[in-house]
This record gives structure tokens, C-alpha cells and sequence, in this order.
């Protein structure tokens, strides 16, 4: 029998990890669906349908919610504290850096998009 609790805590500190870049983000976001249509957990599902149509989004603008967990039984708005045994593997960054740099990098997706 599949342990699903034990993932689904293991994909939240994936969460904690990798919120700050699209890719890992994305594919949290994902395996939490997978694990919630395991489960047949409709609240699981919806709330990751939601988290994944925003990631982008989310992630051009530079908003994360730094710690939060990830899963639909928490606000997907809500900051929430870093376990001390990840604080030092979070980097700090400017949110204004990280904003500029992620508009520059969806522009340049854009242009490519368009000229090809």
C-alpha cells in the first residue's frame, strides 16, 4: 500500500525548496494533483488545478509566499515560517531583482514565441 501522507509531507518541503523557480514549482504542484487523485480527494484536486493555473503568473511577478507548504489545506496566499532545517537553503533575494528579472525573461519567451 502507497504511503500518501508521507509524500504529501515530502512534496511540501519540496514546496518550501522550490517555490522560488517555475520549473520545481510546477512539478510540486503536480505530483500534490497526482497524490491528490490517488487519494480521491476533490478538495486536493481543485486546490491544485487553482496553484498550478497561478504559478506562472505568480512566478513572473516574483509573489511566493515564502514557506508556505503548497497543499489545498492552507491558504495558497498565506507566508508561513521555513522549518530551521531549511532557512539556510532558501535564498534571500530582492524582490524588485527578482521581479525585473522575470518580466525580462517573459518578454524575451514573447518575442521568441512571436518570431517563430
Amino acid at each position: 500500500m502507497k504511503n500518501f501522507v508521507a509524500a504529501f509531507s515530502e512534496l511540501e518541503t519540496a514546496h518550501i525548496l522550490g517555490q522560488q523557480y517555475l520549473l520545481p514549482h510546477v512539478t510540486v504542484h503536480l505530483w500534490m494533483l497526482r497524490v491528490g487523485i490517488a487519494r480521491s480527494d476533490k478538495r486536493e484536486i481543485i486546490g491544485q488545478i487553482n496553484r498550478l493555473a497561478a504559478t506562472v503568473p505568480a512566478f513572473i511577478f516574483g509573489w511566493v509566499p515564502v514557506g508556505n507548504t503548497g497543499g489545498a489545506n492552507v491558504s495558497a496566499f498565506k507566508p508561513m515560517s521555513v522549518p530551521q532545517t531549511l532557512k539556510n537553503l532558501i535564498p534571500s533575494r530582492n524582490r524588485l531583482q527578482v521581479i525585473s528579472v522575470r518580466i525580462a525573461l517573459a518578454a524575451t519567451v514573447v518575442l521568441a514565441w512571436r518570431l517563430f
